[in-house]
This record gives C-alpha cells, structure tokens and sequence, in this order.
C-alpha cells in the first residue's frame, strides 16, 4: 500500500514537472511569433521593387508573377541552463532525441575526478511563416534614387544636395516635401509636393546630377509602400539541432561547452560529428537565430 501510494507521488510529481514544461514552450513559441511579426514589420523595405531577386521556377500565370520568396530568420529565445547543439547529420540529432536522457561525465577540480551531470534532449521546434501576402502600392509623388555615387559625406550633407538639385524645374524636379535615407540599402526616397513630378522623372529612368563639383548618373525608379494583409504560421521541427536542458552550473561557461561537445560527438554513446553548440549557463539568457539551411 505504502509502495503503491509513493508510485502514484511520484507519477503525479513526473506529470506536474511535464506540465510545466508544456506551459513554458508554448510561451516560449508565443514570443518567438511576436517576435516574428515584430521583425517582419521592421525588415520589409519600401523599395523592395527595386531588391536584387533570384527567380527559382516557372511562371505559368499572371498570378505567380505578383509572388515574393519568404526567407525566414527566426529569433529563438534560450533560457539559463540550456544549450543547442547542431549536429552535422540529421540521423545523430534523431538519435540523440529518441534518447531523452543523457549522462555527461565533466571533469571537476585541479585533481579531474570525475562527475556527472544528467541532461534532457528535446527537440526544436520553431514557429515559420507557412503564408505571407502583402498588399503594394505604387506611390504617385515618390521617387527611389539607388545606383548612388560613394562620395564619403554624412546622410544629411547628400540628402540636402539631392533635394537642391531635385527642387529645381528644369532638371525635372519641383517642390520636395520629404526625403528619406534607408539604411537597409543604402537608397533615397524623396516625395514631391506635387503630383506629375515623380512620373516624369520615373520615365525617364536614369538622370544626371550635379553634387558639388562632380557630376554622377542615378537610377530613378518607382517606390513602393506594402502592407502584410495575411500572415498564418506552422510549427517546424529542426531535423539537425537538439536542445539540451536542465544543464547545472557545475563549470565555467568554456569547460562546460568542452564537457557537452566532446560527450556527443562520440558515436559510442550515439553522438557525431558536431556543427555547432551553444551554452547559456544558469542566470543569463540567450538568443538563438535560425536561417534557411543551406546544406
């Protein structure tokens, strides 16, 4: 009886600790969304009819010319006490998962007595954008300037030159009610007060100007605005990286990477060959960033 009652402690203990952690991830997942949408409004560029495009595949209609190629790069939060290894093979990360537990030996102290410290693997599982559709509009009173000549002056000094030139008539131009530098590729957007101004100088395509006492060909395109009108996400799991948890501060950050990695690169204990790894000791917290895998 009293065995009975210690069994059923000890199961209601395993379901509390694995409640837990359901209730962790899927916090976890909701900031990783947040953080998805939050990158997404910050990184779409006004000028992205102007962005170098690769075309992967065939146009077979109308419709599938209006579709953008979503490269996503994903902001995964790491909590203290964790590490993320990323095997070279996605076979060893699966074993290394189907695991669960794993026993790390460290060497502890100027004797190296030997220690243990147990760890838990799980896999990785990130929120992608599965649907992004966006809404674009072609401005009628502004401009994009690229192909722009490196002339080693402040964003100020070139934006103040270039509205001077753009101001005036019979370089095409009119009255500019704002000019804006993106950083994000080094270009100009600048709108005009009126409206015909800007088509005139789009059509046209390329023009010459004057910027001190040199003179400099520009391209002159349209500039769009977009919006996200749909954005749907999916749940993805990393095929070569693990997360390992439950890591104790036993070992300065350095040895403690040395003890995981040497323990899984060995195939005896159903490691391989590894990538990359990570550590984030008790106390602080890190910030994993994931891009399209490329091998």
């Amino acid at each position: 009886s009293q065995e009975l009652c210690n069994a059923l402690e000890r199961d209601l203990v395993k379901i509390q600790m694995a409640k837990e952690t359901v209730e962790q991830r899927t916090q976890e997942l909701r900031k990783e969304g947040e953080l998805i949408c939050e990158n997404l409004k910050q990184e779409i560029p006004l000028n992205i009819a102007d962005k170098s495009m690769v075309f992967k595949g065939l146009v077979t209609s109308k419709e599938d010319m209006n579709k953008l190629m979503l490269i996503p790069r994903i902001h995964y939060p790491l909590l203290g006490g964790s590490a993320l290894i990323t095997f070279e093979k996605a076979e060893v990360a699966q074993r290394i998962l189907e695991m669960k537990e794993h026993v790390v030996e460290l060497s502890c102290g100027e004797e190296l007595d030997r220690c243990r410290v147990r760890v838990q693997a799980v896999p990785v599982d990130l929120l992608m954008p599965s649907v992004l559709e966006m809404g674009l509009t072609k401005s009628s009173r502004s401009i994009l300037i690229s192909d722009l000549p490196s002339l080693g002056i402040p964003q100020e000094a070139l934006l103040d030159k270039l509205e001077l030139f753009f101001s005036k008539t019979k370089n095409g131009g009119g009255e500019v009610e704002s000019r804006e530098f993106l950083d994000d590729s080094g270009q100009i957007v600048l709108t005009f007060a009126e409206d015909g101004v800007a088509e005139q100088l789009i059509e046209r395509g390329h023009i010459q100007v004057f910027i001190g006492k040199g003179k400099y060909e520009v391209k002159i395109s349209s500039c769009m605005s977009g919006n996200i009108t749909n954005l749907q996400f999916q749940t993805s799991c990393c095929p070569r990286t693990v997360l390992l948890t439950g890591i104790p501060d036993v070992l300065d950050e350095e040895s403690m990477r040395d003890a995981l990695e040497i323990h899984f690169q060995k195939g005896s204990l159903g490691g391989g060959e590894v990538d990359t790894l990570d550590y984030v000791p008790l106390g602080q917290v890190g910030l994993a960033v994931f891009t399209e895998d490329s091998a």
